[in-house]
């Protein structure tokens, strides 16, 4: 079985390299771009199973660089994750995947990935 190939897109480089490293470990193949313009280019320029999205970012924030990767590929899983929570509320009106409250736990990502991607 082929890894599944996943985009990390953070602004905080921990974050990006928390993820990389435990989403490795699951076996996946793992891109990092550090904001929303970087993943748009690597969205275009190469083919991903599934993205990790960030919210709150310089530039552009996460909400509109999910609407662009949908725009590039509409049938691409997108989870955002976000350290507030609030935004979950308004989850229903995105484009959106799935969305997970970022932590260090790494669980929840772990298991919505697994969800998207049809991983048992």
């Amino acid at each position: 079985m082929k890894k599944a190939r996943l985009l990390i897109v953070d602004d905080e480089e921990n974050i990006r390299f928390l993820f990389k490293e435990e989403l490795e470990e699951e076996g996946y193949s793992v891109d990092v771009a550090s904001n929303g313009l970087e993943a748009i280019d690597k969205v275009k320029h190469a083919v991903f199973d599934l993205v990790v999205l960030d919210i709150k970012m310089p530039g552009m924030n996460g909400i509109e660089a999910l609407n662009e990767i949908k725009n590039i590929n509409k049938n691409l899983p997108v989870i955002l994750c976000s350290a507030y929570g609030e935004f979950k509320q308004d989850f229903s009106s995105w484009a959106s995947d799935g969305y997970v409250v970022k932590s260090a736990d790494t669980n929840e990502l772990k298991q919505t990935i697994k969800n998207l991607l049809g991983v048992a």
